[in-house]
């Protein structure tokens, strides 16, 4: 465990009724796409949904379709410092060293530092270093990290949080309080094998559903592909294992979903995937919903 803000253990945090949703995966793999029709798809349900951009390249907001006007608006939890200090007792850049506060009042954190996005989904994006030897990010470490996995959700309440590349987030334990993970790849060994072990560190941090989506897909064989690819690296037993289809119509218009959201043959493949997230059943690795 971090001697600083202690986030970088395993940890015990309460959890609701709602659902907590984190998703991982190598680089380039797809993550943010599928993190933002997910949370839209569910803000069309009528849930209630908070989307968390943990990755320090900030690209949740413009693939959720906010516009140049709204993006502006977002203040980064790493950038607040004011609410960094009234919480943790450390400023940016001070977390070495020091003590902090393991489990601030972080209740108001969507209040204050969320933007609203379509569908009714509230955005909170956690920001990173913004210059070379920019200092530790304990402090905000440690805030968002409590602020996720204490979040009181009720029966209709989501939380969708989109990651950075690879597995260090599950070092740092932001994912400490999640029930779920979908694990993203695309039909290369790279990306599986980076998506086995953010499986494996996901289980070891209590995740216990866990859904494989296979994005990017062309055919059958690129399905068998992956699928093999995960025995060759051990094997693993995901809840699910969900095939999304490539689609041009995410070049045409990246980076927003909207036109992603309505007949395209990746929303209809990603509704499959967000029944099986909220309605969550075993099946053995290998089976595609």
């Amino acid at each position: 465990m971090c001697g600083t803000c202690g986030a970088h253990g395993r940890a015990e945090s309460p959890r609701g009724e709602g659902t907590r949703i984190v998703v991982v995966g190598k680089g380039g793999v797809g993550k943010s796409t599928l993190s933002a029709l997910l949370a839209r798809q569910m803000g069309r349900r009528g849930l209630r949904v908070v989307a968390v951009d943990a990755d320090e390249q900030r690209n949740l907001a413009a693939t959720l379709g906010l516009d140049l006007e709204a993006m502006a608006s977002i203040v980064p939890v790493a950038e607040d410092a004011d609410y960094i200090e009234e919480k943790t007792g450390a400023r940016p850049g001070e977390g070495a060293g020091g003590m902090l506060r393991l489990n601030p009042d972080t209740s108001d954190l969507v209040d204050r530092l969320s933007v609203a996005a379509p569908d009714g989904v509230r955005l909170v994006v956690m920001g990173g270093v913004l210059r070379a030897g920019g200092g530790c990010l304990c402090p905000e470490t440690a805030l968002v990290a409590a602020a996720v996995a204490g979040m009181h959700l009720q029966e209709d309440d989501v939380v969708v949080m989109d990651t950075h590349a690879g597995v260090e987030h599950f070092g740092r334990a932001l994912a400490r309080g999640f029930d779920t993970a979908i694990v993203v790849v695309e039909p290369t060994f790279n990306a599986v094998q980076v998506g086995v072990d953010s499986a494996r560190m996901a289980a070891e941090l209590g995740i216990g559903t866990l859904h494989l989506a296979i994005n990017r897909s062309r055919s059958g064989d690129d399905v068998e592909r992956v699928l093999a690819y995960v025995d060759r690296l051990g094997g693993f037993t995901f809840s699910s294992v969900t095939t999304l289809p490539f689609d041009d119509v995410v070049l045409e218009y990246e980076p927003a979903v909207d036109h992603l959201l309505d007949g395209s043959s990746l929303a209809e493949a990603m509704v499959g995937l967000a029944n099986g997230v909220l309605a969550p059943g075993r099946h053995p690795a290998g089976s595609v919903a």
